[in-house]
C-alpha cells in the first residue's frame, strides 16, 4: 500500500490559493497571490526539503503540473536546483485534468477520468509515497473522498479573508495526530499531522 501525502502551504485562516506570485492562481479574482513569499527563509528551506526529497509517485492537478513542466525540466545538473530537478524528472507523475490529452514532461501519466477512484487504485500499489503538491482543487477531492493519509503544512503568519481553502465545504471528519512541529524565526509553523481515526467527543460538564 501506498500513502498520499498533501504537501500545502497555508495562511493562519486556512487559505492556500496562490502561495508562489500574482498570477498563479486568480480564479474568483483572489488579488493576494505571493503571500507566502515574504516569509520564505534559507531555514524554513531546510525544514520541509526533506519532505520533497523521497516521492514514489506525485499527484498534480493541472495548473501545478504546468508551473512545474515550465521550470523543472529545464534545469541543468549543476544548478543551485539540479538535485531536486533530478528527483521530479524521474518520479512518476500522476496528472488531474479535464482538458489536456497529452502530457510532455517526462514520466508523466494523466489519471482516469474518475480521479477519486484512480488515486485509491494507485494506493493499493507499491509506491511508496504518493505526494501532492499544490493542486489544491485536487488536495481537496482527495479530502472529501477519505483518501490522504498525512498532511505536511507549512502555516504563515498571514490572514487574508479570501481565497480557496484546503479544508472546505465536503471535508470528511476525523481525528488527525500531530508527527511533528517546527517553527522559523519568520514566524513559520511547519507541521506534520497523520490520519487518526474517527473524532471522539467529550464534554466539561
Amino acid at each position: 500500500m501506498s500513502t498520499v501525502i498533501i504537501n500545502t502551504f497555508l495562511t493562519l485562516d486556512g487559505v492556500a490559493q496562490a502561495p508562489g506570485g500574482p498570477e498563479e492562481d486568480r480564479e474568483s479574482g483572489f488579488a493576494h497571490g505571493g503571500w507566502q513569499v515574504p516569509f520564505f527563509t534559507e531555514q524554513l528551506g531546510a525544514i520541509i526539503g526533506p519532505w520533497f526529497a523521497q516521492p514514489g509517485a506525485m499527484l498534480l492537478g493541472r495548473r501545478t503540473y504546468d508551473i512545474f513542466a515550465g521550470y523543472w525540466p529545464h534545469i541543468a545538473a549543476d544548478h543551485d536546483d539540479g538535485p531536486m530537478a533530478k528527483i521530479l524528472n524521474e518520479t512518476p507523475k500522476y496528472v488531474a485534468s479535464r482538458t489536456v490529452t497529452s502530457l510532455e514532461w517526462e514520466n508523466s501519466h494523466l489519471l482516469d477520468a474518475n480521479v477519486p477512484a484512480a488515486v485509491a487504485e494507485l494506493k493499493k500499489q507499491d509506491l511508496g509515497e504518493i505526494h501532492v503538491h499544490g493542486s489544491l482543487d485536487l488536495a481537496r477531492t482527495l479530502i472529501q473522498h477519505d483518501l490522504v493519509d498525512e498532511y505536511r503544512l507549512t502555516v504563515f503568519p498571514v490572514v487574508l479573508g479570501t481565497g480557496k481553502r484546503l479544508f472546505g465545504d465536503g471535508t470528511v471528519a476525523g481525528s488527525l495526530a500531530l508527527v511533528s512541529a517546527q517553527t522559523t524565526d519568520a514566524g513559520v509553523v511547519a507541521c506534520v499531522y497523520r490520519r487518526a481515526g474517527e473524532v471522539r467527543y467529550g464534554s466539561h460538564v
